[in-house]
């Protein structure tokens, strides 16, 4: 493997990282990666782990959040083979899948993250700490919503993971896309990088190999097109220390356009099923 990009954590300490390009895979890896991560992900700054909504950046993410719920739980209706047990990897502060047992789903969920957990606790959604509590069971549908990309032992998660999912369920994977044009336009700037919170940086090729190991074929890529303008202006920041909202929606639509053509989009959606 060769270096591909060296970056630094831009949100929490500000330390060096290289990415390191497995040539077979068609992935990177972020190097070195640190064996406590959880230091990194001590941060107001860290959205995902909280319901914040004081800032510009913040409003936005929770106001994308909510329509996205919406579309989630549709696309999980679309490729379900009717088992409505679902399993969300990475849950947060649970609303993906308050959204879910609403629409008559029998919801679990894990998340390492106490303060996320605890925060799901007081909607009503009891979280689990880590996937060892869950490996006895099946679902019909298991989610990881960003998520992949922060798990360590790659290989062996997914052999997990898979070993979770009823033999017809629907294994949904949404991930950001390294070969996208905001990130080859950002660089070492690009926040979806996000190192090393992100271990793991995948292309559509290392998604079809990683799980096509474990007996999981690809049937579905679908794109997250607001991924690009959000990513864009985290990125700005990154690069001039301003939000420049005007360039970072003209990178996230020019990101957007010319994927029309490449079909290399900002982050993309995988809807994986058994071979």
């Amino acid at each position: 493997m060769k270096p591909y990009l060296k970056t630094k954590d831009y949100s929490v300490t500000g330390e060096d990282f290289e990415l390191v390009h497995d040539s077979v895979l068609q992935m990177l890896s972020t190097q070195p990666q640190p064996k406590n991560l959880d230091v990194y992900y001590k941060s107001e700054n860290y959205i995902s782990h909280t319901d914040a909504k004081e800032t510009v950046v913040e409003k936005l993410y929770q106001r994308v959040k909510k329509y996205s719920l919406h579309k989630k739980v549709a696309l999980i209706e679309k490729y379900s083979s009717g088992n409505r047990t679902l399993l969300d990897v990475g849950a947060g502060t649970g609303d993906f899948l308050l959204k879910a047992q609403k629409n008559n789903w029998h919801v679990e969920g894990v998340e390492p993250n106490l303060d996320a957990r605890n925060r799901a606790a007081e909607k009503g959604v009891e979280l689990n700490s880590d996937l060892d509590a869950v490996l006895e069971k099946n679902y019909g549908v298991v989610t990881l919503w960003h998520v992949l990309e922060h798990l360590p032992n790659l290989e062996e998660q997914i052999k997990n993971l898979v070993s979770v999912l009823s033999e017809d369920g629907t294994l949904v994977v949404a991930v950001p896309n390294f070969k996208s044009y905001d990130a080859q336009h950002y660089k070492e700037f690009w926040a979806a990088y996000d190192v090393p919170r992100h271990l793991w940086h995948f292309s559509k090729m290392s998604i079809e190999k990683l799980f096509g190991k474990q007996g999981m074929k690809v049937v579905q890529v679908k794109p997250m097109l607001f991924d690009s303008f959000y990513v864009s202006l985290l990125s700005e920041k990154y690069k001039t220390g301003n939000q420049n909202y005007v360039r970072a929606f003209a990178v996230g639509l020019w990101s957007n356009l010319k994927a029309l053509g490449s079909r290399e989009y900002s982050s993309h959606i995988y809807i994986l099923k058994r071979q």
